[in-house]
């Protein structure tokens, strides 16, 4: 429910939400939760994304409906921190802006266990699936997006994870849009040719612990704890042309449902286990049993007559002509099942939350302009909305708002304060801990 809020002057000492005019204080954001990464085992997973982050590919390839621009279920949001982090709003992980060069990847281990990098101490490699969530596959080479990430010289990026049957080769993303098992041996400061640079994260949000990943519903489909996905435990009987795939996941009714699709690379690869090999799915869950390509809706951008594909033999992602027959799996559902809410939208101007992490009151220090009149929310993790409060006599300059939070959890929130200002209009928004 959302937390109710009244607009007061500080001098009086009342109500959740107050403003007061005076000198801007600048702090740097320090989150004082971190746990662990995304786990597979005996004891059940461990959930560090809050949601799977839409592949960023908004353009239309075909006139076929069902490719992977017809959906937008967890638009991309990052905000830019200001002192060379970023925070994903899908994920709640907080991540290095520009990466740090290339290295080995026992020294990018190392990199990551000692980064202070904007007050933090717990940074680390991501796991596989975390890497390959901040690809945006609208660009490529690399397929980030240039607004959020830094690009640089790199070719891979080193992840955690290693190859169930052979420790000597590592997932890494590449700036192709792909995942790949590579011999660690292949990058240059370990004798190899290729550039396989090192990008931190961190946790921001606390992980959530599940007994196990995939639920079977009994009627021929698996929910996935991790994302909130349903799927098909079994694939089409036969191989399809990436267009016969589209029409088949549109029309498909299975299990009651009609709202089925084709996933999109990220959908796909998230059901990916590598603790396993050939097939490198679960096989409780998943039945069709050895390795197979499966085509997802996501088309390669810089060469449209090609689309991505995942091959079960260890995981990898790659493309192929779209005439060419892989499997189908299809998928339906996507978000949070707990909220089903979405991302906030981004920043647009720039403001200053302190202190931080806060246990009661949190202060948001921004340039009102001219003053005027607008909104001060809050989200929580989830995207929902936990707090609103319309003003319409702030005065100009330099402002504080003071919001009280004494009935929320602890985690991590977003602000937004938009501000209408004659012609002007401005956003301010950003993250803010909430620890005691």
């Amino acid at each position: 429910m959302p937390v109710p809020l009244t607009l007061s002057s500080l001098s009086q000492g009342e109500g959740r939400m107050n403003y007061e005019r005076g000198p801007m204080r600048w702090a740097t954001l320090v989150a004082g939760v971190c746990l662990a990464s995304l786990i597979a085992s005996a004891q059940g997973v461990t959930r560090t994304m809050l949601r799977l982050p839409d592949t960023g590919e908004t353009n239309s390839y075909t006139t076929t409906y069902g490719e992977d621009a017809d959906y937008t279920i967890n638009a991309p949001y990052f905000l830019l921190d200001g002192d060379g982090t970023v925070t994903d709003t899908i994920t709640s992980l907080m991540w290095q802006q520009t990466d740090g060069g290339e290295m080995t990847i026992e020294d990018a281990i190392v990199y990551c266990d000692t980064s202070t990098l904007g007050g933090h101490l717990d940074w680390r490699l991501p796991t596989a699936h975390e890497a390959f969530s901040i690809l945006d596959h609208q660009h490529s080479n690399p397929a980030l997006d240039p607004t959020v990430f830094t690009t640089t010289a790199a070719e891979y990026w080193w992840t955690s994870t290693r190859q169930a049957n052979d420790n000597t080769r590592v997932w890494v993303t590449n700036a192709g849009g792909g995942i790949g098992n590579h011999p660690q041996s292949e990058t240059i400061s370990a004798g190899g040719i290729k550039r396989f640079h090192v990008r931190a994260v961190r946790d921001v949000e606390v992980p959530l612990n599940f007994p196990s990943q995939f639920t079977d519903n009994g009627n021929g489909t698996a929910t996935d704890a991790l994302t909130g996905l349903m799927w098909q435990r079994s694939s089409f009987a036969d191989t399809l042309t990436w267009e016969e795939a589209l029409v088949h996941s549109e029309t498909l009714t299975f299990a009651g449902a009609d709202d089925w699709r084709l996933p999109n690379i990220k959908e796909l690869r998230s059901i990916n286990d590598e603790t396993v090999i050939g097939p490198s799915l679960d096989a409780v869950t998943f039945s069709d049993g050895g390795a197979r390509n499966y085509w997802s809706s996501t088309t390669l951008p810089n060469q449209t007559a090609k689309a991505w594909y995942m091959n079960t033999a260890f995981g990898i992602t790659t493309y192929a002509t779209k005439t060419f027959r892989h499997y189908v799996l299809c998928v339906r559902g996507g978000q949070d099942p707990s909220t089903g809410m979405q991302a906030i939208p981004p920043a647009e101007e720039h403001a200053t939350a302190y202190p931080v992490p806060f246990q009661d009151r949190v202060t948001i220090a921004f340039d009102a302009g001219q003053g005027g009149s607008g909104v001060f929310a809050v989200h929580g993790p989830r995207g929902e909305r936990v707090a609103e409060q319309r003003f319409s006599d702030l005065p100009p300059g330099m402002q504080r708002i003071l919001w009280d939070a004494p009935e929320l959890m602890d985690g991590i929130y977003f602000y937004r304060i938009t501000l209408l200002d004659g012609g002007r209009t401005a956003a301010f928004s950003g993250p803010i801990v909430l620890q005691r």
